[in-house]
């Protein structure tokens, strides 16, 4: 069996609104613990950036830049920079902004739109941390969160094709699977694909151990032993079916971005301590964990030394 792969999304964009004071918001709090996480047996952190005042997701390279150099110079960690956390509403070049300017060796990228649906957040009894947070939750029974045909194609153009970067090909349902497909018969995606399979969001597919299944049964088939495949479910799905997933001959992603929580009604004081839960329950499976330069190979990374930051 392989090595584990463990990614770690580190802090979300807008559909993860600030309801614990452990999320991360400003470059500081996000590089800390980023490196933290990375020390705790995360191979990959995924990135997404946030306005340090407001709070707001943004795609500015310049705000992305003032933690993913202290990540760099303080760990060996593949960086994965979002492409979708800007905001649904951004033209696609504005939102994938940092992913093109920062050349990373990884960027997230959503195989097709979403009616991803967070109102029944908003209902909740909290204290909100930011004033745009309630109504933006509120407003996304109307939300579609766009990735069409031709926003995948400029990604893969202008980020993977002139900057080398590869991908971690996000799919919320079945169908996605088959965009990949698509991409990849037409030859604008290479094999290995870093296939994460996305589970428990309103608007996509459930986190029943059956949908899991059904998304690897479809891979399988799709991609035979041109991919490696990895999950991520949000909430309280998020440790079972990763458990999941690595039981099956998969890889697993953790972090505040997919759920706040590491047991019961506790709040995770910090990304470390998921990572460290996830990496426990698998090496007392008898797994082995993956390392960065396990991934580069696996995964045919360009390097750290050929990115733009």
């Amino acid at each position: 069996m392989s090595k584990v792969i463990i990614t770690c999304a580190v802090t979300g964009g807008a559909h993860t609104p600030s309801m614990s004071p452990f999320l991360p918001v400003t470059p500081e709090e996000i590089a800390a613990q980023s490196i933290e996480a990375v020390e705790a047996g995360a191979a990959i952190v995924h990135l997404h950036a946030r306005d340090p005042v407001t709070g707001k997701p943004t795609g500015n390279p310049d705000v992305f830049r003032q933690f993913v150099g202290r990540i760099k110079q303080a760990t060996d960690a593949v960086i994965n920079i979002s492409t979708g956390g800007g905001g649904p509403s951004m033209p696609i070049a504005e939102r994938a902004e940092a992913g093109h300017a920062l050349k990373p060796e990884m960027c997230s990228l959503n195989m097709g739109s979403l009616n991803l649906v967070l109102s029944e957040m908003a209902q909740r009894d909290r204290e909100w941390k930011h004033d745009w947070e309630k109504p933006f939750l509120e407003s996304t029974k109307g939300l579609i969160f766009r990735n069409t045909y031709e926003d995948i194609e400029w990604i893969l153009e202008n980020i993977g094709n002139q900057g080398g970067t590869r991908f971690e090909f996000e799919c919320y349902d079945v169908g996605h699977l088959y965009t990949l497909a698509y991409f990849l018969e037409r030859g604008l995606v290479k094999p290995p694909l870093f296939v994460q399979s996305v589970f428990g969001l309103r608007g996509g597919q459930g986190a029943h151990a059956e949908d899991l299944m059904h998304q690897k049964r479809t891979a399988d088939r799709l991609f035979g032993s041109d991919y490696h495949w990895s999950v991520l479910a949000a909430g309280k799905s998020q440790m079972p079916l990763a458990t999941m997933s690595a039981i099956v001959g998969g890889n697993v992603r953790v972090g505040l971005e997919d759920s706040l929580y590491i047991g019961r009604g506790e709040l995770a004081n910090s990304n470390a301590e998921q990572v460290r839960k996830v990496r426990r329950i698998l090496t007392e499976m008898g797994m082995e964990i993956a390392t960065p330069d396990d991934v580069r190979e696996r995964l045919k990374l360009k390097g750290s030394q050929d990115v733009a930051f």
